[in-house]
């Protein structure tokens, strides 16, 4: 008599094939530690910039913001040969001025999250002030 295969070959097997059971799922619910530093330092800036908002008022308000990696590696004339933590970047024509942050010369200089957020408000604070062409001191983020 021969054996019989319990399992014909089109049945997909209830386990994996080393016998540990059913793998659990590939992502589980999302908990603040699986979120990523990119993601926690824009969520940094949306705050920082949605603060900045009521300095900028009406006249300003088609100002944009925005966060890239690093700052490119001309920069402007006016500006520090150093690297750059933000710009403010003049638009002309219909479209707004744009303030970026650049995230990693941030995290550089930073040791923690609160320092980054420290950081991000000085700059943004910086970019609004010359935007409005006032000191940096009367904008408080």
């Amino acid at each position: 008599m021969a054996p019989t295969n319990p399992r014909s070959p089109s049945q997909a097997p209830r386990r994996d094939r080393r016998g540990r059971g059913v793998r659990g799922p590939l992502a589980w619910p999302p908990v603040p530690a699986m979120r990523s530093r990119r993601e926690t330092f824009d969520d940094v800036v949306i705050d920082v910039a949605e603060r900045a908002r009521v300095y900028l008022g009406t006249r300003h308000a088609d100002v944009e913001f925005a966060v890239e990696e690093v700052p490119p590696t001309d920069p402007a004339p006016w500006e520090e040969q150093a690297a750059a933590v933000g710009r403010l970047v003049p638009v002309g024509g219909t479209a707004g001025h744009r303030i970026v942050i650049y995230r990693r010369p941030v995290e550089t200089r930073a040791r923690d999250v609160g320092e980054i957020a420290a950081i991000v408000r000085e700059v943004v604070a910086e970019q609004v002030a010359a935007l409005l062409n006032v000191p940096p001191s009367e904008i408080q983020l």
